[in-house]
């Protein structure tokens, strides 16, 4: 059988397979191609029958391992995609494939060759202990295992020796933890019992992790949270199992810095019981990162990890504020941490002036004023960085952003999307992410609008995130059954670490539309990606996000703003981005430059938590 190609004269395609040995059968009658208007079509000379053109029909080059939906690409892609040595071994995915291309194996990604070395260097060294329920990669959930990993991370940077105690999680994939080893067992009490506990030490992320297993139910279960033991007792055994370790082992920190509720307990603990044993050099820095979420307890429950809950059962300890007068029982395990803490952080300028005017924790807030400050919270720039992101397609940087083209024509081709420049696509078609947790927090009201309206603006979205509760599930379950049957609309009910680093780096926008965020690290992400920002003036999105036709401040201004909490303050900062992206293409590619050159890493903020402890500090 000879194969022939229909060309205009003034064309010719070279890499076109000539002989059956290098194109199969199956592929002769799904190769088509469309450039610039030309058909091109594989012509079966025995029997003349020519394929009819379809959007499906692929090219196959010889010459490389691409294969590209031949209906949906110009010259000059077309060109790059066979000639470019960076893009050679791409294999473009498909929602029809059997492993989804997120799934596929990458590359193992050394982030510690990606620090700068020209890191400042601390001349006064300290020894940071973090005690934590969450750590990214291996046990996380949220923004909390992101910013202790990336704060830990740049503290070594700057020459000072951390660890991170995290819960040994059954979820936790041991393989992802380098030199895991066995160093101690010891005994630490709960409930009247000293329950055996294992103490593991292992690397993850360059960092090391001090496991703790305890040899009861605790922290059973697929997932971090949501396994069938009481998590707020198990975290309270968590509290002092740090502590014990410590005491047991003569680990003597500078400082226990703690985060959110689940380590509450620990300072209360380490004051009234392991400062009076061997423990008396490490101060205590609690981190809050989100006041919602406030570790209510009773004095009851608090009374199994040792201490005696009613001694804390008084205004100016940890009695639950939204109690006081009516029941004194209920505690919060966050309202002692900060009692009881050193100091105390929130996550960005913006949100600490927001706690210290409204919320329940307000007035315990306001008492402890002198040692309460927001530093903002930064991102790790090395495991965030698409000039190495071994889970990008195409890796690019701020110099040189065309690999980002191929990263959002790759994310549009595995999720089934309509490409720019075909008959299902206009020109210019902004491509709008949002990774998030679906909570009432993140704005699902604007959220599941900002999917209607993108939709009507001949847009592209795609969601990317869980529901925790089942109500919501059902309603985003309910529109992805309406939308992602089409070409413009993806609500993915999951989280995969390795797509979000694919979205953010396909988007040509990245939404936050949240009624509050502490600080937010998706502005962040996306802006290092190269994707605007769309957000709601709050929190942290606030303290890092300023509106490009504000006017005030141009040599700031990286995104689109909006404040209401209606659907037109949405429509009015989605529609001025849309109308950018399509009529701007310069200055667009202008803002996207500029955004991926602002400097959000954990490297510019960690000295603030540097200063912090400098001025805690007890040398001995």
């Amino acid at each position: 059988m000879t194969l022939g190609i229909c060309l205009p004269s003034s064309f010719s395609i070279s890499p076109i397979p000539k002989t059956k040995s290098s194109i199969t059968s199956s592929s002769i009658h799904r190769c088509f191609c469309r450039i610039n208007s030309y058909d091109f079509v594989v012509v079966n000379k025995t029997n003349k029958k020519k394929l009819k053109p379809c959007k499906n029909y692929f090219l196959y080059s010889n010459s490389c391992d691409v294969k590209i939906p031949a209906a949906q690409i110009g010259a000059a892609e077309l060109e790059d995609s066979t000639t470019k040595s960076g893009f050679k071994n791409l294999v473009w995915p498909s929602p029809d494939d059997e492993i989804p291309f997120w799934r596929r194996e990458f590359p193992t990604w050394d982030v510690n060759s990606d620090d700068s070395v020209n890191a400042e260097k601390d001349s006064d060294l300290l020894h940071i202990v973090h005690a934590t329920a969450e750590m990214a990669p291996i046990a996380k959930v949220g923004g909390l295992g992101d910013v202790v990993t990336g704060l830990a991370r740049a503290c070594i940077t700057r020459g000072h020796k951390v660890d991170v105690m995290l819960p040994f999680y059954e979820c936790i994939q041991r393989q992802h933890i380098n030199n895991l080893v066995l160093i101690s067992t010891y005994a630490s009490y709960f409930n009247g019992d000293w329950i055996p506990t294992n103490a593991y030490r292992g690397e993850v992320s360059g960092i090391s992790v001090i496991f703790i297993e305890p040899s009861n139910h605790f922290f059973k279960g697929q997932s971090v949270y949501g396994g069938s033991y009481n998590e707020l007792e198990a975290y309270l055994f968590f509290s002092r199992a740090c502590l014990e370790w410590m005491q047991v082992t003569g680990t003597r920190p500078d400082f226990i810095h703690v985060h959110e509720w689940q380590t509450g307990a620990l300072p209360l603990l380490y004051w009234d019981m392991y400062q009076d044993l061997s423990l008396k050099k490490p101060r205590i820095v609690l981190t809050i990162h989100n006041m919602e979420h406030y570790g209510e307890c009773s004095q009851e429950q608090l009374s199994k990890c040792g201490l005696d809950g009613s001694v804390y059962a008084t205004e100016d300890k940890a009695v639950d504020d939204r109690t006081i007068g009516h029941n004194p029982e209920r505690l919060s395990l966050l309202k002692g941490g900060i009692v009881y803490s050193n100091a105390v952080v929130t996550v960005s300028p913006t949100y600490l002036k927001e706690t210290l005017c409204s919320g329940w924790l307000a007035s315990t807030l306001l008492r402890n004023r002198d040692k309460y400050s927001g530093i903002l919270n930064g991102i790790d720039s090395a495991m965030w960085n698409p000039a190495t992101d071994v889970f990008l397609p195409a890796k690019f940087d701020a110099e040189n952003f065309q690999g980002k083209n191929v990263c959002k024509r790759f994310v549009q081709r595995g999720l089934g999307l309509a490409l720019e420049g075909t008959s299902s696509g206009s020109d210019r078609v902004p491509l709008v992410v949002c990774v998030t947790r679906l909570v009432a927090q993140k704005g699902l009201h604007l959220l599941t609008h900002a999917i209607h309206r993108v939709d009507e603006l001949g847009g592209q979205m795609v969601v990317l995130g869980r529901a925790p509760d089942g109500r919501v599930e059902r309603e985003f379950e309910n529109l992805a059954n309406l939308y992602n049957q089409g070409s413009s609309i993806r609500i993915l009910l999951m989280y995969s670490e390795e797509l979000s680093h694919m979205l953010y780096a396909a988007a040509d926008m990245v939404l936050v539309p949240s009624m509050y965020e502490p600080c937010g690290l998706a502005q962040m992400i996306g802006m290092r990606y190269g994707a605007i920002p769309v957000v709601r003036k709050t929190g942290g999105l606030a303290d890092t996000v300023f509106d490009i036709d504000e006017g005030s401040q141009p040599e700031l201004a990286n995104g689109f703003v909006f404040e209401g909490i209606d659907q037109g303050s949405l429509n009015w900062a989605l529609d001025r981005a849309f109308s950018y992206y399509r009529e701007k293409p310069n200055e667009w590619a202008t803002t996207l430059q500029k955004v991926m050159k602002v400097d959000n890493s954990w490297n510019k903020t960690a000295g603030q938590y540097i200063d912090l402890y400098n001025t805690l500090r007890v040398k001995w």
